[in-house]
C-alpha cells in the first residue's frame, strides 16, 4: 500500500512539473512574439501577446514589465506604473523593473518618487549603469547639475559603451557654457549610436569650429 502511494505521488509530481514547465515555455514564446511586435512598433499586437502570456502564467514578472514598457511608450504612464509594480511584487530584485518604474515617475514629473525608485534599483544592483543615468536625469530635471554629472560619470565608469550618459552630460556642459566638453560628449554619444543631438548641433555650427573639425578627422 505504501509503495503504491509512493508511486502515485511520484506520478502526480511528474505530471504537475511537466504541466508547469509547458506553461512556462508557452508563456515565454508569447513574450518573445510580443517583443517582436514591439520592436516593429506594433504596440497593440504586442500587448495582446503579453496579455496571453500573463493569462497562462499570472506570476510572469517579465511579461508585466514588458507590457509596462509598451504603455510607457504610448504615454500611458499610470498603466505602466501599475505593471511595473506588479512585476516587482513578484520579483523584488528585478532591477530593470525598478529602473522602468522610476522612469515612468520621471515622465509624470514626480521627481521624488523617481529618486526613491532609482535609489532602490542601485541598491539592488550597484553596477546597473542605466539606473545611474536615469537618476542623473532626475537631478538634471531638478536643475541639480552637479549631482546629475556625478551620476552620468558613474554610469560611464560602469559601462563606457552606454551612449546616453555622454549625451545627457553633454547637455549640461552646453547649458553651463563648456562648449568643448559638450561637443566631445555629443561626438562620443554619436560614435556609440546616439547621434540626434550631435547632428542637430553640427547643422547649427555649434560643434563645427576648426578645433572640432580637426578633432573629428583625428578621432571619428
Amino acid at each position: 500500500m505504501i509503495r503504491h502511494n509512493l508511486i502515485l505521488f511520484i506520478l502526480i509530481f511528474f505530471i504537475t512539473c511537466c504541466a508547469s514547465s509547458y506553461k512556462q515555455q508557452k508563456a515565454a514564446k508569447l513574450l518573445n512574439l510580443g517583443t517582436l511586435y514591439a520592436d516593429k512598433g506594433q504596440y497593440e499586437r504586442a500587448i495582446v501577446e503579453y496579455n496571453k502570456a500573463i493569462d497562462i502564467n499570472s506570476d510572469y514578472a517579465k511579461a508585466y514589465n514588458y507590457r509596462g514598457n509598451i504603455y510607457f511608450l504610448k504615454g500611458k504612464y499610470d498603466r505602466a506604473i501599475v505593471d511595473y509594480k506588479r512585476a516587482l511584487a513578484i520579483n523584488d530584485k528585478y532591477v530593470q523593473a525598478y529602473s522602468n518604474l522610476g522612469f515612468a515617475f520621471l515622465g509624470k514629473n514626480q521627481f521624488d518618487h523617481a529618486l526613491v525608485v532609482f535609489n532602490k534599483a542601485i541598491e539592488v544592483d550597484p553596477f546597473y549603469a542605466k539606473a545611474y543615468n536615469n537618476r542623473g536625469l532626475v537631478y538634471f530635471s531638478k536643475g541639480e547639475y552637479d549631482r546629475a554629472i556625478l551620476d552620468f560619470n558613474e554610469a560611464i565608469d560602469i559601462d563606457p559603451d552606454l551612449a546616453k550618459p555622454y549625451d545627457n552630460r553633454g547637455y549640461i556642459y552646453m547649458l553651463t557654457g563648456d562648449r568643448e566638453k559638450a561637443c566631445s560628449d555629443f561626438m562620443k554619444a554619436c560614435k556609440l549610436g546616439v547621434c540626434s543631438t550631435y547632428e542637430k548641433l553640427k547643422k547649427t555650427g555649434y560643434c563645427l569650429s576648426d578645433y572640432y573639425t580637426l578633432f573629428i578627422k583625428k578621432y571619428i
